[in-house]
């Protein structure tokens, strides 16, 4: 290795040497020699010199102009993405306004705060409490139908129990009244565990896929009316006193940010026409975003912010 080393360097040595010499040599040479030879360097070395040079230059723009357009197909994409969402958030806040008005009683509106870094994935924080009149045991809706059910009270927030949570109860009955039963959290493997069961229905009564299922308003806690889910399809459970049913939900909770608590005067309520068709969330939005357009704009009268209450 030392030997290659001194080998190099005394090429180097030469290299130099030799470079000297000519310089010496082209210093005493005739001018119009010197511009002969300096035009033959010019053409030999110089010239594809700057030529690469040259077209280094040319890639290294066109590097940075991909990059720059690149930059702003990102921030056109966030951009975009930042527009979904406002245009997402502003359609909710429409909702929870028509909602308000079609219930036209006891409610609060309020953020839902998820917790999923603290391990929370079935209770949300709500922001509002016992000074807003939240007790335990309100039901917690959104504009599609039902989320849950309070759980605890402080002054200015309350946890919410989804209705994903093992726990959850809530008192059925089919849309038409024809069968009445248990709602609970269908405990499976995902995707399926974000799917509810119909529980308790008596062996002679028997549900279609599609039909909707609402709360009964039975056990003083959920008000009549508020739309649960609607029926996929009977589980086979052996037993032969009462059927099961597999419902999807209205409402997914990890969707949810805004929310309504209903309070305790409006769980005596009948809501039943709230949601006009609790068998079709689409048209349950439509309904309830005519009734925000509708109050947003009264004929004859100023317009009503969200945080209004209704006129009786």
């Amino acid at each position: 290795m030392a030997r290659a080393t001194r080998s190099g360097t005394r090429a180097d040595a030469v290299v130099l040497a030799g470079c000297v010499v000519l310089s010496l040599l082209v210093t005493i040479l005739p001018a119009p020699l010197r511009q002969s030879v300096a035009g033959a360097v010019r053409e030999t070395f110089v010239g594809p010199l700057i030529r690469l040079q040259a077209q280094f230059e040319r890639a290294r723009g066109a590097f940075i102009e991909r990059d720059l357009s690149a930059a702003r197909l990102d921030s056109l994409v966030l951009r975009n993405a930042d527009l979904t969402d406002m245009v997402r958030e502003n359609d909710r806040l429409r909702a929870l306004l028509g909602l308000g008005a079609r219930v036209r009683s006891a409610f609060v509106p309020a953020e839902a705060l998820h917790r999923p870094e603290m391990g929370e994935a079935h209770t949300v924080i709500v922001t509002a409490g016992h000074e807003d009149g939240v007790v335990e045991r309100s039901a917690v809706v959104a504009p599609e139908g039902l989320v849950g059910t309070v759980i605890g009270t402080e002054a200015s927030t309350s946890t919410a129990m989804l209705w994903t949570h093992p726990d959850f109860r809530v008192s059925a009955m089919s849309a038409d009244g024809s069968a009445f039963g248990i709602i609970g959290p269908h405990l499976a493997d995902a995707p399926a565990r974000f799917l509810l069961e119909l529980r308790g229905i008596p062996f002679r009564d028997s549900l279609p896929a599609g039909m909707a299922v609402v709360s009964s308003g039975l056990g003083s806690v959920f008000p009549r009316g508020i739309p649960i889910g609607t029926v996929l399809e009977e589980l086979e459970t052996g037993e032969g006193w009462s059927r099961t049913y597999l419902v999807r939900p209205m409402v997914m909770p990890a969707d949810v940010t805004i929310v309504m608590v209903l309070l305790p005067m409006t769980e005596r309520n009948d809501l039943s026409a709230v949601w006009s068709s609790p068998a079709s969330a689409d048209s349950a939005r439509q309904a309830i975003r005519r009734g925000a357009d509708s109050l947003a704009a009264p004929a004859g009268g100023p317009p009503v912010t969200p945080g209004s209450r209704p006129p009786p």
